[in-house]
């Protein structure tokens, strides 16, 4: 999540000044302007922040910039900074859509207060064009469903978007709740299959005796109670994506189809002779180690390697810690709009639990715990340590991570306010900065009331 952004507008430069400085010590990314007509060089429908406007100013005063804003994009927040005798007139502004009016003299924690709620409304209106945007054509589909900054994760999203058009099968490892389909899905979104059907189907979830007519479908009379002709999975993919999850679980004789159909490209219902071709790309998904020589016994080699073109090997949860609270966010705002429920606040009990816990069912436990803790069923045990040192590797990689934990844990305690995090850990302000850059720990996941502010799509979390 990026730094709040903010235009502020004043003609009284000391005013200007003084406030650009106030916000930036907040980390506030502030763009002072001296009139309203360099704010409106400046603006444009993607401007992701808050404009700030005094509503005295010469040529050009705040409430026509409002207007023009208006015309603009009526869905940018303006604040308007009156005077006493200007209230009367700011009101009738919000009437006409201004977001919110300070009247001088204000607090400063005014201020950001309400820059920080007109920012959370302004990145859920660009949040909800993107996904529209994205409904409409492929859009960045790596982006909006893998979330997070993990190294691993940013990996696996160059592989995909490089691999997306090549006509190549893809194996996708990782543990239970680790985020295959959805690799699966970014990979047929990306590609030039991204219009025709992606069909999936859990191998291990089918009795024997019913998963050859559902891969290969069957004809009319093929066997007892078989009346009618039925289109297989295989078949029905054809110019999409085919996604068998749990294949490791497969029975020899299956793997034996399995590996005609990916060499010829051809498939025989059952109950007739008849080869039929088949467009389509196949994506494997598997939670064992298909390479090690002790699954010989229960995966056929050659199939193994005809899938193994191209290798996804997901992380599991504990592995990339630094995005389970983007994760949380994300899932504790889908999971308050699905209820119509507040996000909690993120007290340190909860961030010491999530930061510590190792999380065996990965992104999808993360995203069940998100909604109990919505729902109020389930809090983060008060007692939960902090991440065990065990988890990493070298004694000063072990050092770096228990403190981004302290920082993040300080963070979540004063709801990302600056100033008591500071009192908390006895940073200098620089040095407190420079660790933020450093972990890649951004304080916005942690200010109360910004949770869940964008919302990507609802299927989305590696």
């Amino acid at each position: 999540m990026s730094p709040m952004e903010v235009l502020f507008v004043d003609d009284d430069e000391d005013v200007r000044d003084a406030n650009a400085q106030a916000l930036d010590l907040q980390g506030v990314s502030v763009r002072a302007c001296a009139s309203a007509q360099e704010a409106l060089d400046i603006l444009t429908d993607t401007f992701s922040g808050v404009l700030v406007t005094d509503v005295r100013m010469a040529e050009m005063d705040g409430l026509t910039l409002f207007r023009h804003v208006r015309r603009l994009d009526p869905e940018i927040p303006v604040i308007l900074i009156t005077g006493h005798g200007d209230i009367e007139m700011a009101v009738g502004a919000m009437r006409e859509g201004a977001y919110d009016f300070l009247s001088k003299p204000y607090a400063p924690e005014r201020l950001l207060a309400a820059i920080r709620h007109g920012t959370a409304q302004r990145r859920l209106v660009l949040e909800n064009r993107r996904l529209r945007a994205q409904a409409a054509g492929p859009g960045d589909a790596a982006e909006s469903l893998l979330i997070g900054s993990a190294p691993a994760i940013v990996r696996i999203r160059e592989l995909l978007r490089h691999v997306a058009d090549a006509d190549v099968d893809v194996l996708v490892r990782g543990e239970t709740g680790s985020g295959k389909e959805v690799v699966a899905q970014v990979l047929h979104r990306l590609s030039r299959r991204r219009d025709a059907p992606f069909v999936a189907i859990n191998c291990g979830a089918l009795p024997e005796t019913v998963i050859e007519s559902e891969l290969f479908g069957h004809e009319a009379g093929a066997f007892t109670g078989a009346q009618k002709r039925r289109v297989g999975r295989i078949e029905h993919a054809d110019g999409g994506t085919l996604f068998l999850d749990e294949i490791e679980s497969m029975s020899p004789a299956m793997q034996v189809r399995l590996l005609r159909v990916l060499e010829t490209r051809q498939v025989a219902p059952l109950g007739t002779n008849e080869l039929r071709a088949v467009d389509l790309r196949v994506i494997a998904a598997t939670k064992a180690d298909l390479g090690d020589p002790a699954m010989r016994a229960r995966f056929r080699e050659d199939l193994y390697y005809r899938l193994n073109v191209v290798t996804v090997n997901i992380p599991p949860l504990r592995e990339r810690r630094e995005d389970v609270p983007v994760l949380f966010a994300h899932f504790a705002g889908l999971a308050a709009r699905r209820f119509g429920c507040p996000v909690p606040p993120a007290d340190p009990a909860l961030w010491r639990h999530l930061m510590g816990h190792d999380w065996p069912g990965n992104v999808r436990e993360l995203a069940h715990f998100a909604d109990r803790c919505v729902l109020g069923v389930q809090q983060a045990p008060a007692g939960d340590p902090p991440a065990r040192a065990a988890d990493a590797g070298s004694l000063p990689e072990r050092v770096d991570r228990y403190e981004a934990d302290l920082i993040r844990e300080a963070l979540a305690a004063h709801g990302g306010d600056i100033r008591g995090t500071l009192e908390t850990l006895g940073l200098p302000r620089k040095t407190f900065y420079d660790k933020l850059r450093r972990y890649g720990i951004d304080r916005q996941v942690y200010a109360r009331g910004d949770a869940g502010a964008e919302t990507p799509v609802e299927d989305a979390g590696i």
